[in-house]
């Protein structure tokens, strides 16, 4: 209860403080309104008759509220985030460190005075306090407090880890990466609380154009002032003209726009993405050709052996034996399944021991296998590099892994001393849904590249399988820096997900780089959004959330401008309705508001009344729905167009009789 009693009060406060001039200069359009609220107070001030002090008194209060209103919509948004920033700022400031010193001994200090390079233990639940890597131990790791995901992470050398996260069991001796202020929870405070939010081109394109906008309707408002007053002072006053100039000129995006942006970046938050500007957000709206690895990504990531295909001369149970030898020091899941699957073609449950030396796989030599102690030499691997290291493949070697990469599988050669013994069948799995997801890109007009160092015939399989629109094959990393390059030089944007050091080139080259948090330090810095889960398929919610961001700008946007015809409708008929010469302006009273003063109070009213009642839509965002531009617009300007224009006609003319009801119009 006490800390609902202290979210709202931070919310009124940051209402109220944003009336600082100062800062309301920030947004052209509702510093107009500020202006016009102070020069509507003043003549209220100095006004002599009881009706005319009233009228100006009932402006006056009605444009102060719509200040307000819009205040109100930005520190909501940015408290949402602030409610976040101050959970992990409690982690953050609530961490003690054991510091290894460099007699093996330990000193307790507080996390914020480790340094790049300072050593710590870490023991069974103890909080991790820094960004850092593991140097010694393996433990158990619950980072639901970064990731929202309840399941442990088991971390050994080498792996990296993030501060605030709570080691679970066993220790590890963890050398610290970054100095204070620059951890990975440092940057997601600043993310998620909003209060050094810079404005993306967009935002900044759109607030430059409202700025022209009031500007033009400032102008309108001054010409019109010397018409009125040679019609005489009955046709309008100064505070007529103020509430005709704020009726005018865009307030409800105005009023939005800010709390636009800050939600959108805080709905990225929310599927566990920080993003490390709001442009990366912006961006991933805007994205057109989308580049995803197929392992992990499109498929499950794990290639499990489901068939042995031996070549002639060589029995099933002969292959199976020597790639259950050649596998028994590969710990990759691809190199367990291959043990598990020879150990039920051979009926035997406890794995055999070979004397001899392993040998690990090699990117150069695209192989691994064993050199046991009789002689004998065994690999697997590529197809191509078996093949070259073969003295004579047989042609069913070739054929058997030609079918095997058609059926969508991945074939792995296996030889011992110099002769191809048969084909390992592995089998990636395409995740579920992702089909279906592609397609909705495609009726955006997003394009979905899959990158994949398999063959040409499988990666067809696989993109076939998935349903993507192209993909590459035997990729490498120049590969895919030279596929976005050439995607950008065509005007297109680009987005990637990666996780590795060789990644890292081709995240900083794309316009969205997605980086997995439980990737390298180099891919972490080179993208410009970091995945919590390390769940590559999140690039397609990011893009989701980009193009809602844009969409609710948009719509609400397009509201704002039409909400003006129906006040204009409202006010420009009532300013000169008692002006006989100008009678036939009488027509344009299509809503029959009973008085010149009423029809600008209820415009007035609707007009403050708006902006609170859209701020769900600029929470929230607009709903999303995967279609083309073309049909986008369309809905947009029913939407948002077309009942922009209704709804304010039916309300104005709502609020006008209330009015009268109270004698006020």
């Amino acid at each position: 209860m006490a800390g609902q009693r202290s979210y709202t009060a931070s919310i009124l406060k940051a209402t109220i403080r944003k009336l600082d001039p100062r800062e309301m200069i920030h947004n052209p359009v509702m510093f107009v309104v500020e202006l016009g609220t102070a020069v509507v107070v003043w003549l209220t001030l100095i006004q002599k008759g009881a009706a005319d002090r009233n009228y100006d008194l009932l402006v006056a209060i009605i444009l102060f509220l719509t200040i307000l209103f819009a205040n109100f919509a930005e520190a909501f948004a940015e408290a949402r985030g602030r409610a976040q920033a101050d959970f992990l700022r409690r982690t953050k400031s609530s961490t003690r460190a054991k510091l290894l010193l460099p007699d093996g001994t330990t000193s307790w200090v507080d996390a914020p005075q480790l340094t790049k390079g300072a050593k710590v233990l870490v023991e069974a639940g103890d909080v991790i306090p820094g960004d850092g890597v593991v140097i010694e131990g393996v433990g158990s790791v619950d980072e639901s407090a970064i990731t929202g995901e309840s399941a442990p992470v088991v971390k050994a050398a080498d792996d990296g880890v993030t501060g605030g996260t709570v080691l679970l069991s066993d220790h590890l001796v963890i050398e610290i990466t970054v100095n204070a202020g620059e951890t990975f929870l440092d940057r997601m405070i600043a993310l998620v609380e909003g209060a050094e939010r810079q404005k993306t081109p967009n935002e900044i394109a759109l607030s430059a154009l409202l700025g022209v906008l009031t500007l033009i309707f400032v102008l309108v408002v001054v010409t019109l002032v010397p018409i009125a007053r040679y019609f005489g002072p009955h046709a309008a006053n100064i505070t007529t003209m103020v509430a005709l100039l704020v009726c005018l000129i865009p307030t409800t995006i105005g009023a939005l726009l800010s709390a636009i942006g800050i939600a959108g970046m805080n709905r990225v938050s929310l599927v566990n993405v920080v993003a490390k500007s709001g442009r990366a957000v912006e961006a991933a709206g805007d994205i057109d050709t989308i580049i995803l690895d197929k392992t992990g990504t499109i498929t499950i990531g794990n290639r499990m052996a489901t068939e042995f295909l031996p070549v002639p001369g060589v029995t099933q149970e002969e292959l199976a034996e020597a790639s259950l030898i050649s596998s028994l020091a590969d710990t990759t899941p691809e190199g367990r399944s291959v043990v598990e699957l020879a150990q039920d073609i051979l009926h035997i449950k406890e794995l055999p021991q070979y004397e001899g030396e392993a040998v690990p796989f090699s990117a150069h030599t695209r192989m691994s296998g064993i050199d046991l102690a009789d002689g004998r030499k065994i690999r697997k691997g590529a197809v191509s590099a078996i093949r070259d290291i073969v003295e004579d493949p047989p042609a069913e070697l070739e054929q058997n892994a030609e079918r095997v990469a058609k059926d969508g599988g991945t074939p792995l050669a296996v030889e011992m001393d110099g002769r191809a013994l048969g084909i390992i069948r592995l089998k990636d799995i395409v995740k579920s849904g992702l089909k279906e997801r592609f397609n909705d890109f495609r009726a955006m007009g997003i394009r979905t590249v899959m990158a994949t160092g398999d063959n040409k015939i499988t990666a067809a399989v696989i993109a076939q399988e998935a349903g993507v629109d192209d993909f590459i094959a035997e990729a490498k990393p120049e590969d895919k820096i030279a596929l976005i390059k050439k995607e950008q030089s065509q005007g297109k944007l680009v987005a990637m997900t990666g996780d590795g050091t060789n990644d890292a080139p081709a995240l900083a080259q794309a316009d969205v780089g997605l980086a997995m948090n439980s990737g390298t330090m180099a891919a972490k810095e080179a993208g410009n959004m970091i995945d919590l889960d390390s769940n590559p398929t999140k690039l397609l919610d990011v893009v989701m959330v980009g193009k809602q961001l844009l969409i609710t700008r948009g719509a609400l946007t397009t509201f704002s401008i039409s909400n003006d015809i129906a006040k204009y409708f409202a006010i420009i008929p009532a300013m000169f309705a008692a002006v006989p010469e100008l009678s036939g302006l009488k027509a344009l009273n299509i809503m029959g508001l009973k008085t010149p003063h009423g029809a600008i109070l209820s415009a007035l009213i609707f007009n403050a009344l708006i902006i609170p009642a859209l701020i769900p839509f600029a929470i929230r965002g607009v709903k999303y729905r995967a279609e083309s531009a073309d049909a986008m617009l369309a809905r947009n300007i029913f939407n948002w167009g077309v009942l922009g224009v209704i709804i304010p006609f039916i309300a104005i003319w709502g609020i006008d009789h209330i009015l009268g009801l109270f004698g006020l119009a």
